[in-house]
């Protein structure tokens, strides 16, 4: 039985692209790793085959209450899966609802937490989900805001981008570690080099450079484009590979959504340096 390693963020943040570097530096593969084989050494946790075992109705029955009764037996389970680190993606926010944490601390060995600029997590956010920037930009600002069960996946709450962000970053630990998305692309050496040191590896070069490639935004777009993606919980037909630059939304933003990001999350956006 091993322990959680929580890979979170808030949606469109990375997320997907670190569980693909991790398949691709831990399997040395001699083509890139397969985007739908990512669940081989990860998993979501709020993947609703997880939580039949408990409950055999689709997630889009069960009420939030019922949800997290069942969470924290879930979570146990997923210890079961590798004898040492289960990496395991989550957008929940690092909050307790009905008594009862959306990250079970008891079988958690730490997390991974992964920012990146909110001006591009609306532009990104709302391509994905076909929504307006401005509902997205509401969305992003509601400390309530949610994804409500469905066939595939059950419950998470992810609060605002900011609370989302403060909760899992506000007490630095050494089970900690939080990376930037911008950084990731801009020094992908350093910045995945610490990943794989966090993880308790010495980062081998040309291991990392390898999985760094395998990994490139560029190879992810080619195997979704022949061969497709399903992601987790996934009910959009947008591309899930969509650029992965960052300051997209320069071109995209018009003045007032720019603003009104920035006002509603400044203070997050100042922490992290993107102000």
């Amino acid at each position: 039985m091993g322990k959680i390693l929580w890979l979170a963020s808030y949606p469109k943040s990375g997320n997907t692209w670190l569980r693909a570097f991790l398949h691709n530096y831990i399997a040395q593969p001699d083509t890139p790793y397969s985007i739908n084989r990512l669940i081989d050494f990860s998993v979501s946790e709020c993947n609703a085959q997880f939580y039949r075992k408990y409950d055999a109705r689709p997630g889009s029955a069960y009420s939030i209450a019922e949800v997290q009764r069942m969470r924290p037996w879930v979570h146990r389970d997923l210890t079961q899966l590798h004898p040492d680190l289960v990496f395991v993606k989550t957008h929940n926010a690092s909050l307790a609802v009905h008594g009862v944490p959306l990250c079970t601390p008891e079988v958690t060995q730490g997390a991974i937490y992964i920012v990146r600029d909110p001006r591009d997590v609306a532009v990104s956010y709302s391509h994905y989900t076909g929504r307006s920037l401005d509902w997205i930009i509401g969305f992003m600002h509601k400390e309530q805001a949610a994804n409500r069960g469905n066939e595939v996946q059950v419950f998470e709450l992810l609060s605002s981008w900011s609370v989302h962000v403060d909760l899992w970053t506000r007490h630095p630990n050494p089970r900690l570690l939080v990376v930037r998305y911008e950084d990731l692309l801009a020094q992908p050496q350093s910045s995945f080099g610490k990943v794989v040191g966090f993880l308790g590896d010495q980062p081998d070069p040309a291991r990392l450079d390898r999985a760094i490639a395998f990994s490139a935004f560029a190879a992810l777009q080619a195997q979704e484009a022949e061969h497709g993606y399903v992601a987790d919980g996934a009910d959009s037909t947008a591309p899930f590979f969509r650029t992965g630059k960052a300051g997209q939304w320069r071109e995209i933003l018009t003045t007032a959504q720019r603003l009104r990001l920035e006002t509603d999350h400044a203070a997050m956006m100042e922490k992290f340096g993107y102000r």
